[in-house]
């Protein structure tokens, strides 16, 4: 790992708006570190940034390092980006034309989880709910956690929190396979897919990478519901040090459990056991079977840390969930607007089956979903999975794709994708036009109607607008 100085020289990032980079900028800036950054567009995160001493410019040119020669600073900055910055990016060729040391995003990460005694929390999917969920439990049990995470909790207003104790909760990544960096005390693995084709071919690749992560754990907390992660860690003949397993389903004897699970439209009640031990009944707020595995690892890291069952059910009692994660964004005329970032198959499946337990009358309310497919090549690689992943809902609605920068190499839309769902599902339309989208919900959402707005891309910027035109017609209506 290359060595970062965290004694007080600079950072500047490349891209500091970003969800991953803005978190690590801001414990910086908190340790009273010098920070700055660019972005292209100011945002709430970026002034959470500037408000806490980060020098933030809203353009990515080489001009900005004249800051650092204008203020006579002691040392030249240590730049970071993220995998997102391409190498023509004008301001990374002028940190490399200068001679300005440049890390990745996870170096520094990595840094950070070695200074403390970390937890960190990987999988392909519930990364951001398992992470918050474990922050809010050791800040609740008055450990005083620092929290980096991928997604922002009202309960530390953001991202990120700076905590005063020995104790990290970061969430671990493996897109661009920066995972095998990462060295914690207790190590989470929620479950593994193939999920990002534009890095990864197939799935043994993905399970090398969590291989090498497991290894790297001092204590490895794993659910063993998923079938890739039982086959790794073979709790039988592991190699892996002082695993512990968890489980929704206690026929597997995992080392957590839940047993007697009522799910219902306003949350999880669950006899949760602990090493064929009975520790008492969670009654937990977040929907369905994933947050109750997500849970279960929480559960598991509380305990490890020292943390009593009465306090940690508490807890969990009053934790309102990461942004983005089944966000109830409006409730107007009776019409819920759920924002959430599934974007992979299993994650929407998981997410309408939650959606569904809020669906009280089958005759007269309905279950909208409104899906932005993220990245050609994750559609091309699961289309027969985005198929099938819709059968909860009872109104399809596709967009086009969200490229992420990705070449539309083989001409495929978000009409190729909704042609797939409607061969398995009766009622599937496209709308390319984010533009007018807001209009032709506005207009034919009825009362009753869940919508649940599905995708990693931009499609949530328009939920305001639906909820102003939602307004508008009772106010037409009325008059």
């Amino acid at each position: 790992m290359k060595s970062i100085d965290l004694d007080g020289r600079p950072f500047h990032f490349i891209g500091i708006g970003g969800i991953g980079m803005s978190a690590l900028a801001y414990i910086l800036a908190d340790r009273n570190l010098p920070v700055s950054g660019s972005d292209l567009r100011s945002t709430h995160i970026t002034r959470r940034l500037a408000g806490v001493g980060a020098t933030i410019f809203n353009n990515q040119t080489s001009k900005n390092f004249d800051f650092f020669q204008n203020n006579q600073d002691k040392y030249l900055p240590q730049v970071v980006c993220s995998t997102a910055i391409a190498r023509d990016n004008e301001e990374y060729r002028a940190a490399c034309d200068r001679g300005y040391p440049i890390y990745h995003r996870s170096d520094l990460l990595a840094a950070l989880i070695s200074e403390y005694q970390s937890i960190a929390v990987a999988g392909t999917h519930g990364k951001t709910t398992t992470s918050s969920l474990v922050g809010y439990l050791l800040l609740e049990g008055g450990l005083d956690p620092t929290i980096i995470i991928g997604g922002e909790v009202d309960a530390w207003s953001g991202n990120a929190r700076s905590g005063k104790g020995d104790l990290l909760v970061a969430e671990a990544d493996e897109s661009d396979g920066s995972l095998t960096k990462y060295s914690a005390k207790i190590g989470i693995i929620t479950n593994i897919e193939l999920d990002h084709t534009d890095r990864y071919q197939n799935l043994t690749e993905v399970v090398e990478i969590f291989q090498t992560f497991a290894a790297r754990c001092e204590t490895l907390i794993a659910c063993i519901d998923c079938k890739t992660t039982l086959d790794l860690l073979d709790f039988n003949n592991s190699k892996i040090p002082n695993p512990i397993s968890y489980s929704i389903d206690p026929c597997k004897n995992a080392d957590y459990t839940a047993k007697k699970i009522t799910y219902q439209n306003n949350g999880t009640i669950a006899e949760i056991w602990e090493k064929g031990e009975f520790l008492g009944i969670l009654r937990s707020p977040l929907l369905g079977k994933h947050n109750l595995s997500n849970a279960l690892a929480a559960i598991a890291v509380a305990r490890e840390k020292g943390l009593s069952f009465e306090m940690i059910s508490k807890a969990i009692l009053t934790f309102k969930g990461a942004k983005r994660r089944f966000e109830i964004r409006s409730n107007y005329n009776n019409i819920t607007l759920v924002d959430d970032y599934a974007h992979h198959p299993s994650e929407i499946k998981v997410t309408l089956a939650a959606g569904r337990l809020q669906i009280k009358d089958k005759n007269r309310q309905r279950l909208v979903a409104v899906f932005q497919p993220h990245r050609y090549s994750r559609v091309e690689t699961f289309l027969a999975e985005f198929a099938t992943a819709f059968e909860d809902a009872d109104l399809v609605i596709v967009t086009d794709i969200y490229g992420a920068g990705e070449t539309n190499s083989n001409n495929i839309s978000g009409a190729t994708v909704a042609k797939a769902i409607s061969a398995r599902h009766h009622n599937v339309t496209s709308h390319s036009d984010l533009n007018d989208l807001d209009r032709l919900l506005a207009k034919n959402l009825r009362s009753g109607d869940l919508v649940v707005f599905l995708g990693a891309g931009n499609l949530n910027q328009i939920i305001p607008r639906v909820t102003t035109l939602l307004s508008e017609r009772e106010k037409q209506k009325s008059a």
